[in-house]
């Protein structure tokens, strides 16, 4: 049975191996990774899924501002290895995230992706008209949610980090992968 838990310091090196199958090191070369470079996750929500002790699935979400004074996650990167695609842990993992971010009171998560797929949790392109990200990015990948009425609506401006810069316990190899990329 998979299970769904907190992330553990222990996970992280799993985690950099699923990432690196499932979207290889293009990865870091994209615009969301400037806004998660050198931070960690939002304080409860870098969660895992686990089967039978292997990493099978990840989803962060980490503090930006959507425009000034709007407070938001970033979502991402959701990763789920290849074996189980299709068997719903994506969607699974969404909806703990989504869950675990409304009941620590957070008012808005955004992300760039598929558009059809993130659209059966809420997610929109509409509430993203007025923001943009600070590089390159894909306007019909930006989409947002609403946790709290009214959270994005009106929004301008361009996504940024928010929060205190922590260092992150990175798995050996990662800064050279970085590099590479």
């Amino acid at each position: 049975m998979i299970e769904i838990r907190d992330e553990r310091p222990t996970d992280l090196s799993a985690r950099e191996q699923l990432l690196d199958t499932c979207f290889g090191p293009a990865r870091f070369l994209k615009t969301s990774e400037r806004l998660r470079e050198g931070r960690m996750p939002a304080n409860g929500l870098a969660l895992t899924a686990e089967l039978s002790g292997r990493v099978v699935g990840t989803v962060r979400l980490w503090h930006v501002e959507a425009g000034l004074k709007r407070p938001a996650l970033l979502l991402g990167p959701l990763a789920v290895d290849p074996s189980l695609r299709g068997h719903g842990l994506g969607s699974t993992l969404m909806w703990a995230s989504i869950g675990r971010a409304c009941a620590l009171g957070h008012s808005a998560i955004v992300l760039m992706g598929d558009a059809p797929y993130y659209a059966r949790f809420g997610f929109s392109g509409d509430l993203m008209t007025g923001l943009s990200m600070p590089g390159p990015f894909e306007r019909a990948r930006f989409l947002g949610l609403n946790l709290r009425k009214g959270a994005l609506d009106g929004a301008s401006g361009i996504l940024s980090a928010s929060g205190t810069l922590e260092e992150a316990a990175c798995p050996e190899g990662l800064d050279a992968r970085r590099q590479a990329a």
